[in-house]
């Protein structure tokens, strides 16, 4: 035992800890508020909470739950502003229907609510709003783009032939910068704050895909879909461009479906 506690002290290099080789990232720990946010989404979301029903008083629930009325009361705002509830003065706070009234901001909440896992309904919904909105972003672009946004979408290009594929978190935002730049390109004033909006989910189920495919064939499809769309929006081609934003989506959606089927197989 001496002998190795003198091994020890006088080798220091032989217990030093290499922490890049440690599975380590920052700590996250909810806020009473988030933690109280969460909750009540998932209560809403799984139906235990059921649209029409009524919260009960604020001092009531807040014991209830084990926080603060005040805490209780800015979680109620914010599932408010998502249209999961509503505040009636002097009624109270009833649940909502979301599909009714809730707003873009429940995507994240919604996507909270599977764990980030693949939901197949609500995947499908996403890619069929997309499809919507960027096949009129593509068109719009050829129509009406600039010298300045032909120079930008050229130097996207020109990023994703020389991107480093070990970077995640770069190719998952250069993809969502480039669809972003052509709905800044179409014009149209809220066709970007639609696509911001559900940036977290976006870039989220990219990530997961990009993650599996980026070493493969699928990434070099990706961009030679983007360098024809580039292309075709530059030479103001809008029939066309609404074609390859359409093959570029339907191939990205496939390639979601096939690879989380495949995961689920397997789990």
């Amino acid at each position: 035992m001496l002998i190795g506690w003198w091994f020890y002290q006088f080798n220091p290099d032989q217990t030093k800890i290499n922490m890049n080789n440690l599975p380590l990232k920052p700590l996250q720990v909810d806020s009473l508020k988030e933690a109280c946010i969460k909750h009540l989404e998932e209560l809403i979301l799984s139906g235990e909470l059921k649209a029409g029903a009524r919260l009960p008083s604020e001092r009531d629930f807040a014991a209830t739950l084990g926080v603060s009325r005040p805490v209780l009361h800015e979680a109620l705002v914010d599932l408010a502003a998502k249209g999961l509830v509503s505040i009636l003065p002097r009624r109270g706070v009833e649940v909502n229907d979301y599909r009714q009234s809730g707003s873009m901001a429940i995507l994240s909440s919604l996507l909270t609510y599977h764990n980030g896992r693949f939901d197949p309904q609500l995947t499908a919904s996403l890619f069929a709003m997309r499809l919507l909105v960027e096949k009129e972003t593509a068109r719009l672009s050829a129509l009406s783009i600039s010298p300045e946004q032909m120079r930008l979408l050229e130097h996207f290009i020109e990023q994703e032939a020389n991107i480093d594929r070990s970077d995640l978190p770069a190719l998952v935002r250069l993809d969502f910068d480039f669809h972003l730049q052509i709905a800044i390109a179409s014009g149209n004033l809220v066709y970007p704050l639609i696509l911001n909006s559900f940036v977290a989910v976006y870039t989220h189920f990219t990530g997961e895909f990009f993650d599996r495919l980026r070493f493969t064939p699928f990434l070099d499809e990706v961009y030679a879909f983007h360098r024809r769309l580039v292309e075709a929006i530059c030479l103001h081609q809008p029939e066309t461009a609404v074609q390859i934003m359409s093959d570029l989506l339907a191939h990205g959606e496939q390639h979601l479906f096939d690879t989380f089927s495949k995961n689920s197989k397997e789990d």
